[in-house]
């Protein structure tokens, strides 16, 4: 069965649809993870690695879309990488916020 279906591929294209699987498989570890997470927590949680694995995912994802030469794929991803990193930015922001705010309060006791 593989044989017959691979056979119609190079082995050049071979490689870039494992490529191209390898960004899918990082993307749907993301809600694995989160998945883990939240039953870990018993409340929903969306850990820090959920963005990494989205960003990875995506990039991947948007790097076989541009190779593909398809629009629709490339604009399903590709954007998405920045709000990504955005959401890393403000978790950040927010911890530091937190670690300041809990630091005061420790303070004031």
């Amino acid at each position: 069965m593989w044989s017959s279906w691979l056979g119609q591929y190079s082995t050049g294209e071979i490689i870039w649809i494992l490529f191209g699987f390898s960004g899918q498989i990082m993307f749907s570890m993301r809600f694995i993870l989160q998945w883990w997470a939240s039953e870990k927590a018993k409340q929903t949680v969306i850990p820090q690695s959920f963005w990494i694995y989205s960003i990875l995912g995506s990039l991947v994802l948007s790097i076989y879309a541009i190779y593909r030469k398809d629009p629709v794929f490339i604009l399903g991803q590709l954007p998405s990488v920045f709000i990504y990193f955005r959401n890393i930015i403000l978790n950040k922001r927010n911890a530091k916020k937190e670690t300041k705010t809990e630091t005061a309060e420790t303070r004031s006791m």
